[in-house]
């Protein structure tokens, strides 16, 4: 049985706002991984709502009128379903939401192309509330290489000054798809957290998009977290729910139990582990968890309270 206090969940990315630009719909009721009339069942319940899409030769829209045009989603969404749900950039106005039994609902930008890897326009998206960015998508751009592409070459110098501004703006800077080098780079440049929004333990399942043990130790060491991403392709041949905890439990194996958190991908990929089909899934594992004797205040603390302490340490203003 699930506690009857119910399961508290901040994710860390989903690519729902993609998925209502491109396909219609909207964020209270749909066919997808994510809607709010089913994460109304957490509470607190927190998520990073990022603005994504493929920039590459044929897309429709230019990056930064397709970062426009999600944005204006984002805030259609938010003004449509107000009773769900509120834009809030710190920890203080999440919060007032939670107070107000509303979900915190945080922007980011999966990959910087995005924002034409512009520093200008990096500060109009802090402005319009942005608090998270993927340095890199899949596609290498002029900042680094990705996982996918140019996966030898980090941080260029214009790169290294996007993470300063970030640092100095109080963004988070998000590591999941860039390429091992711009890792490091990023882990040298960054003082305090950074994260890995939606990334696996590459010792359990060896796929680049996933973490090296040094790596992760290295988001330990900074005080960051890693969201568990529910994508199969990143969790092993025929994942299920065990495969996904095989993943909590080698990070926590490295002195990870303050620097895991849920990054589930929702609507953003294509296969989930058997037996998933959603984002309200999240409260089977919460309670296969605890089934398993983990002790419930670590269980919340991956659910919820780290993602939420970096949060409220880099996110300030």
């Amino acid at each position: 049985m699930i506690p009857t206090e119910r399961v508290c969940l901040f994710d860390g990315h989903c690519d729902t706002i993609s998925r209502c630009l491109v396909s219609g719909g909207g964020l209270r009721r749909s066919e997808g991984h994510l809607d709010l009339e089913r994460t109304a069942a957490f509470g607190p319940y927190a998520q990073f709502f990022a603005i994504f899409g493929d920039t590459a030769d044929g897309a429709e829209l230019p990056p930064w009128q397709l970062f426009q045009a999600e944005y204006a989603v984002f805030r259609r969404e938010m003004a449509a379903n107000r009773d769900f749900a509120v834009h809030c950039r710190t920890a203080k106005e999440a919060d007032a939401a939670f107070r107000a039994g509303k979900c915190a609902a945080f922007l980011s930008v999966e990959g910087a192309e995005l924002l034409d890897c512009d520093l200008e326009k990096l500060d109009e998206a802090y402005r319009l509330g942005v608090r998270a960015v993927n340095i890199t998508w899949n596609h290498a751009n002029v900042l680094s290489g990705s996982n996918a592409e140019e996966k030898d070459r980090g941080l260029s110098e214009r790169g290294k000054a996007f993470v300063r501004r970030m640092d100095r703006l109080g963004m988070l800077v998000d590591v999941s798809h860039l390429s091992d080098p711009g890792f490091w780079d990023v882990a040298e440049l960054c003082k305090g957290p950074f994260i890995a929004s939606h990334s696996n333990a590459r010792a359990v399942f060896s796929v680049p998009r996933n973490l090296t043990d040094g790596q992760f130790t290295a988001i330990i060491e900074h005080h960051g977290v890693a969201g568990l991403n529910m994508f199969a392709d990143f969790l092993g041949a025929d994942p299920d729910y065990d495969t996904v905890i095989a993943h909590l439990e080698h990070f926590l194996s490295l002195g990870g139990e303050k620097s895991v958190s849920i990054g589930g991908d929702w609507d953003g990929i294509a296969r989930m582990p058997r037996g998933m089909s959603g984002i309200q899934d999240m409260a089977e594992l919460y309670e296969r968890l605890l089934r398993r004797n983990y002790a419930e205040a670590l269980v919340r603390d991956v659910f919820f309270n780290n993602l939420m302490r970096v949060v409220s340490k880099v996110c300030t203003m």
